[in-house]
């Protein structure tokens, strides 16, 4: 199988990279596709030779995309919309990726893939644009919603407490907000699973939830990290309103994965397994 990824530099894309296995990568970075310039993607898409589409870009600049909403939608928006199209037209599998941040963030229970969608900032509206678009194309397409990607690669929750813990003794963090912390490792190979089965099944086209288990406040998941790389940094509790953003941030990030299990036999992942990983790839997992 042959798979032609948008992405190069991003955690998901590198770790499409790594765990490839036996499956060929087109990979194409911003030199070859703008997503700025939809039509240089689509026309890559009409070109190729592959079998499926997994795309692995997206504006994620959360506070920055308050004042350029109009290119968060191009990118997170028009653009994929485009590519689905343009891989409608051939038939070829498209995969996804979208976010929590198109929920409103109320309540405890985890969200349903067919929960209704109410973004809270520019991001979040950006991103469900282009679910939108997607799912207006008309082909084989499968979205996936995640939260809280994580990675040894890029910037990140657990590289910044792994910088923080070792410059200070003790850290303030939100412990109001609740959710999955999800490995980009896991995201890659959940994609990669899906455009095999979306080539095979057609039927298997919707939007799905994978987010890692279980669901976990920013405060405790920065205290697994110091427990994990045996770093010496106390960490207080303190609510959102104490660290207020551009953005706003959903409470709840908590996202129901059950039908991503059902209908592509893929597991909730435990982001627990995934630090380790990730830390021990940086280097920083205590022995």
């Amino acid at each position: 199988m042959k798979v032609l990824v948008f992405g190069k530099t991003g955690q998901v894309a590198q770790e499409l990279a790594r765990r490839a296995g036996d499956i060929t990568l087109d990979v194409c970075g911003r030199d070859e596709a703008d997503f700025a310039d939809p039509e240089s993607c689509v026309r890559l898409v009409r070109e190729t030779d592959a079998d499926a589409v997994i795309n692995a870009v997206a504006y994620t600049a959360v506070d920055k995309a308050e004042e350029e909403e109009d290119i968060a939608r191009v990118v997170n928006g028009t653009t994929p919309g485009a590519i689905a199209r343009a891989c409608a037209e051939r038939d070829l599998p498209f995969v996804h990726i979208s976010t929590d941040y198109v929920f409103d963030g109320s309540g405890q229970t985890p969200f349903v893939p067919d929960h209704p969608t109410s973004p809270l900032g520019a991001y979040g509206r950006s991103k469900l644009k282009g679910e939108e678009e997607v799912r207006a194309a008309g082909g084989r397409y499968a979205i996936f919603r995640t939260s809280w990607v994580v990675s040894s690669h890029g910037g990140n929750f657990v590289k910044t407490m792994l910088r923080l813990g070792a410059e200070r003794d003790a850290l303030t963090i939100v412990a109001d907000q609740v959710g999955g912390p999800t490995c980009a490792a896991d995201i890659a190979d959940t994609c990669l699973a899906a455009a095999g089965q979306l080539a095979a099944n057609p039927d298997k086209s919707g939007i799905y939830h994978l987010s890692g288990g279980p669901d976990v406040s920013w405060a405790d998941f920065a205290r697994e990290i110091f427990r994990l790389s045996d770093t010496d940094c106390a960490v207080t509790d303190i609510p959102s309103s104490d660290y207020p953003t551009p953005a706003k941030r959903p409470l709840n990030s908590r996202l129901d994965n059950s039908q991503t299990e059902a209908t592509f036999g893929l597991p909730r992942p435990d982001w627990r397994a995934g630090l380790k990983d990730i830390l021990r790839d940086l280097g920083a997992l205590s022995t």
